[in-house]
């Protein structure tokens, strides 16, 4: 083996690595939604649990990604410790997926089934069909296909490229040496542990392992106790992800490390003490991609089904490593740990959204109470409620930018951008919220009244600006187009009714049935009210657009005024409902 070869094997690994991390980014991307609703029916069941961590990682292709998703998820609250435990395990055996996949390298021989099976037949149609969806094709989700195929064919030649670099290893007395020495159980268990520590993924060592065993000289002896190892070097990632998170955050991350060491230690005993009495002659014969591959999956089954009715004892483990502290620590509401898996993290955002919209309707519902039964507690909520949607506003702001940065598919896309329209809109309303319980202050502390004309047109007025925040705060909860298209008519007749109200508050003026400090708090609730309204038009649009995958709102209202059947129908209804003084 020469330098050149030493280069081979380098850009194989380098192919090798960027294959699989392209292909699992793919797969995650088009899994999109469905990864939400496998995490959204997670239950605390121990099987529900398992099988989640299982599929999730099968489809994304790695332990480790899943495992950092879940130190975030117990960050965020999303999901306990006791779930998390189950979840990891499932993950430890989803990852066995990947080297039954890149197994295939190995098959050999000359009936044409077996040739058509060998990815060196098969990767070149599929890195053809990836390129064409890539390139060509407009749909992302046909987009992120094209890649997942793509990502495979690099992967697969990458390990085909390693394959070949290595070969000629076999005729170097020093590498067969190397792994005579691995034959130690323990020096196995720490190369495995060591290697994948370095490159943070164990599906990616066992690929290697795969490729080394090409050469013939990779022993079954060697090779198990480097699996072994190579499980315990995968924790890397989740305990360096979960520092500065919170305490359950941490035991999620040292769960995932002792499931892992202590199976390892279980399963390594049982192998030693096998070895030592019955020395199967198993042992001595060259590893092949596929009996790595099984070794693989039997070790990580083996140590679920051990490790699982214990789950309980892990948790106190952790608990007992990571006590809690005397003074309730921080909560993060939302965790950069989930960027990782965009649709996830987005479906973070949306909930604390949900917050902030029931936070903004609360304070705006609060400060028009206050206008006719002023309550200190209330005023006090309201300004509290401005401040909480402000923080909102600037978190959860910050955190959609950061996901729009990473590739969503079509839907999280038009999601994101309803999200990132929809806070702002949130925000001014609670800033309106606090606007109108000034004007309730200051008629209290003036000792203002308005004459019963103006209460009665004040109060019509009041309760349509409390309909519409709640038809466009269910709307959103809801995220029912249905109901949005409810708010715009109703936008509008409070529109009219601002010029009405205020063309008549002009005569009362002239004809002095109304003080001038009477129309200064007046002219300023009309117009706090008719505000909110614009920003309930707003959420509305976002919403309808959201589910048509357009983001142009003016267009979208545009569209549904030109509605006559549906718009002037409601629009007259809720003439007859608020105007029916004029």
């Amino acid at each position: 083996m020469d330098v050149f070869d030493v280069l081979t094997l380098i850009g194989g690994l380098c192919l090798f690595l960027f294959g699989m991390n392209l292909m699992g980014g793919a797969l995650e991307r088009s899994a999109g939604g469905k990864l939400e609703t496998m995490i959204g029916k997670l239950t605390s069941g121990k099987l529900a649990g398992l099988m989640t961590g299982l599929g999730v990682t099968a489809v994304i292709q790695s332990s480790s990604a899943t495992t950092v998703m879940v130190v975030g998820f117990v960050n965020s609250r999303l999901m306990s410790l006791k779930q998390a435990i189950h979840v990891i395990m499932g993950a430890n055996v989803g990852t066995t997926v990947t080297a039954w996949i890149l197994s295939l390298s190995g098959i050999s021989g000359t009936n044409i089934f077996l040739k058509l099976l060998k990815p060196s037949s098969f990767t070149p149609v599929l890195a053809l069909i990836g390129i064409i969806l890539f390139m060509f094709i407009k749909n992302n989700k046909k987009k992120d296909i094209g890649m997942v195929l793509l990502g495979f064919a690099t992967l697969m030649f990458g390990m085909e490229t390693m394959t070949g670099a290595v070969s000629g290893l076999r005729n170097i007395p020093a590498f067969q040496e190397l792994f005579l020495m691995f034959k130690n159980p323990i020096l196995g268990v720490l190369a495995g542990a060591i290697f994948t520590a370095v490159i943070q993924s164990s599906s990616a060592s066992v690929g290697i392992l795969q490729a080394l065993a090409a050469t013939g000289a990779v022993s079954y002896g060697a090779a198990i106790p480097i699996i072994m190892g190579q499980n315990i070097g995968t924790c890397v990632t989740a305990m360096i992800s979960s520092v500065g998170t919170t305490k359950n955050a941490k035991r999620a991350a040292f769960v995932h490390l002792f499931f892992n060491v202590i199976g390892t230690a279980i399963c390594l005993g049982a192998f030693s003490i096998g070895n030592a009495i019955f020395t199967p002659a198993l042992l001595n014969e060259s590893a092949s991609f596929a009996g790595i591959a099984t070794a693989h999956s039997i070790f990580n089954i083996v140590c679920t089904v051990l490790l699982l009715p214990l789950s309980g004892l892990l948790e106190k483990l952790a608990y007992k490593l990571v006590p809690d502290a005397k003074l309730p620590e921080k909560i993060s509401e939302l965790d950069d740990r989930l960027l990782g898996t965009p649709a996830i993290a987005l479906e973070c955002a949306h909930n604390l959204t949900f917050d902030m919209a029931k936070v903004a309707t609360d304070a705006l519902k609060n400060s028009l109470e206050c206008l006719t039964s002023y309550d200190k507690l209330k005023a006090q909520a309201i300004r509290d409620a401005e401040d909480k949607t402000d923080h909102f506003e600037d978190i959860i702001g910050t955190y959609l930018v950061k996901i729009s940065s990473k590739q969503l598919g079509e839907r999280e896309g038009a999601t994101a951008t309803m999200l990132l329209k929809s806070i702002g809109d949130f925000e001014r309303i609670s800033d309106h919220a606090v606007n109108i319980l000034e004007s309730a202050e200051e008629m209290r502390e003036k000792g203002i009244v308005f004459s019963d004309g103006a209460k009665a047109e004040m109060d019509s007025f009041s309760a349509a600006t409390n309909e519409i925040v709640t038809l466009s705060y269910l709307a959103f909860i809801e995220e029912n187009a249905e109901q949005a298209n409810l708010v715009e008519p109703l936008e509008q007749v409070i529109d009219r009714m601002k010029e009405i109200l205020r063309t008549r508050h002009i005569d009362r003026l002239r004809e002095g049935d109304c003080g001038i400090e009477a129309g200064f708090v007046w002219s300023d609730l009309i117009t706090n009210m008719e505000r909110v309204s614009d920003h309930c038009s707003n959420i509305a649009g976002c919403i309808m657009d959201a589910k048509e995958k357009n983001m142009n709102l003016h267009e979208s209202l545009k569209m549904l005024r030109s509605d006559s059947a549906f718009y002037r129908e409601k629009y007259t209804e809720y003439t007859k409902k608020y105007l029916s003084f004029v």
